[in-house]
């Protein structure tokens, strides 16, 4: 496959392209080998105007009257969203969620590592915790310098949230993935991406419900 030209995508275009992937591959392992843009909508939730226009920034991805063949939207998506560049990942808040995180460390893709947990807890800071130094905030940015450390992922409580978020960006990541839903306020050029897991989980239910009993039906 040639090499994309990326530089003209708008924003938004980008920030939806994880969120395709993800329901290719759920639509692939449920045997689904292509999809027309109104049946991706209603799987998705974005309008199906939009995947077009979206899509049409990517190239030729579909045909008139056929759709998208999802195994090649799988290859083309791996391809704009895997880098073969190192991510060194700070992970803030080392609770329940941030321990399962920092176990898995990304070990389906090598180029995404965390390597510094940090923590406000006097029960968790200076100490190793399965296989994990934790260190205090008040030596972020000292380490983001020293590790060279370019995102930050937070799990720190909605109520925390934002003094977390002030000294990650203060360290000058401009990168942050954060598992509190309620929203932050930062300068323009962070970036800060939202994960509730609530509403992942009802999406997860909805694509259950609404979708693989309608593919199981025509089987």
């Amino acid at each position: 496959m040639d090499e994309l030209n990326l530089k003209n995508v708008p924003k938004a275009t980008a920030k939806r392209l994880p969120l395709y992937l993800r329901y290719l591959n759920m639509l692939q392992d449920a045997g689904v080998t292509r999809i027309k843009s109104k049946e991706f909508s209603e799987v998705t939730q974005v309008p199906s105007a939009t995947i077009r226009r979206d899509f049409s920034h990517l190239g030729e991805l579909g045909r008139s009257g056929y759709g998208y063949d999802v195994a090649y939207l799988i290859e083309v998506f791996n391809q704009i969203l895997d880098t073969n560049e190192e991510k060194r990942i700070a992970l803030v808040g080392f609770g329940n969620l941030g321990k399962a995180l920092a176990n898995n460390n990304f070990r389906r893709n090598s180029n995404l590592n965390i390597i510094a947990i940090f923590d406000n807890n006097p029960d968790l800071v200076g100490k190793e915790i399965d296989g994990h130094l934790v260190y205090p905030m008040s030596d972020f940015q000292e380490k983001v310098t020293e590790m060279g450390i370019t995102v930050a992922i937070s799990t720190v409580p909605s109520q925390f949230s934002q003094i977390a978020v002030d000294q990650i960006v203060a360290a000058g990541i401009t990168a942050i993935l954060n598992f509190a839903p309620d929203r932050v306020d930062v300068p323009n050029d962070v970036h800060v991406q939202y994960i509730d897991l609530t509403t992942e989980l009802q999406t997860l239910i909805f694509f259950d419900q609404n979708y693989q009993k309608k593919v199981a039906a025509k089987v």
